[in-house]
């Protein structure tokens, strides 16, 4: 009970080595959201309308890599971001760009194949419609993508989901350097591992609190947009 107590006394009191742990862990996730959706949406509305040769191994392939180890991407980035590695010279590793590009890879093939399920059942209801009025490739995405937006919602929330428990990518290409690289969830592993529990607790109720609040918040976006759009 002591360690609750202090736990929760860190969050009540806005302790600063605690919340600058939350503000880096929600730049890095809602950032890697972001540039995984440029990614996601546009790749599995494409891979959902589009036919080609080789078209179920690339479906195959996406919804294989929703599931992809964490260290085995935070390990192929580390080689690429590394002094010895192609992208070396620009000087990335252990910062946070380099965390939201790993957790960016992670997310991104979620968005995708979730966005493709979606627009592919919507593709069935307006395929006749679009044919008729000939519509081109890409005001198909981008008109099916609009139609899916409160569909399209839970793929994003699966994708901050991913980000926000993230833990071995972003230690090895971040280095859970404190006040600069580390996150809740890296955190949490360090403090536990040193005994320090109030602050690993505090850092898992100001977590869970953050997902909560989040999807709240877009359920009731979504319920509101479905409303105001009839």
């Amino acid at each position: 009970m002591t360690g609750d107590s202090s736990a929760l006394q860190l969050v009540l009191t806005g302790d600063p080595g605690l919340f600058a742990i939350v503000r880096l862990s929600l730049i890095v996730s809602l950032s890697a959201v972001l540039f995984a959706s440029l990614i996601g949406l546009p790749v599995g509305a494409l891979l959902a309308l589009t036919r080609f040769r080789g078209r179920e191994v690339a479906i195959v392939t996406l919804n294989a890599m929703m599931g992809l180890p964490p260290v085995v991407v935070g390990l192929a980035i580390f080689l690429a971001l590394s002094r010895s590695g192609p992208l070396g010279a620009w000087g990335l590793l252990f910062t946070p760009q380099a965390m939201v590009i790993a957790q960016t890879v992670l997310v991104a093939p979620i968005i995708a194949a979730v966005t493709r399920q979606t627009i592919e059942d919507l593709w069935v209801e307006y395929c006749d419609e679009f044919t008729v009025m000939n519509v081109g490739p890409i005001r198909r995405i981008t008109t099916l993508i609009w139609e899916a937006r409160f569909s399209l919602v839970t793929a994003l929330l699966a994708g901050f989901g991913r980000a926000a428990a993230e833990v071995g990518a972003i230690i090895i290409v971040g280095g859970n350097i404190d006040g600069f690289t580390r996150t809740m969830t890296t955190a949490i592993a360090l403090e536990t591992s040193k005994g320090d529990l109030p602050l690993a607790i505090g850092l898992g109720i100001v977590l869970i609190i953050i997902v909560i609040v989040i999807n709240a918040l877009a359920w009731g976006v979504r319920r509101a947009g479905e409303r105001y759009a009839g």
